[in-house]
């Protein structure tokens, strides 16, 4: 499963990552995109290691208010849907 993701993080663009947002009713501003887009392209492997570990809560200065709910929203579904096929 690992280098299922590894392979889509790898070739993933930023507007992939728009998209999914999009998806998701968050409209992120050039800089959260910038941010998310980084994070995610450098971090991945970490938190597929070990995603009970990671603390969203560290990262809400980098986004809107309004954005980090809704982010923190959809990470905990995901989290509790995708956590045990990490």
């Amino acid at each position: 499963m690992f280098n299922i993701i590894e392979r889509y993080i790898l070739r993933m663009t930023k507007e992939d990552i728009n998209n999914f947002a999009i998806s998701k009713n968050i409209q992120l501003s050039e800089g959260e995109l910038n941010f998310t887009y980084d994070f995610v392209k450098k971090n991945y492997r970490t938190f597929l290691g070990n995603p009970k570990l990671f603390n969203i809560e560290r990262y809400q200065n980098n986004y809107s208010k309004e954005n980090f709910s809704k982010i923190t929203k959809v990470y905990n579904e995901y989290i509790q849907r995708y956590a045990n096929y990490l």
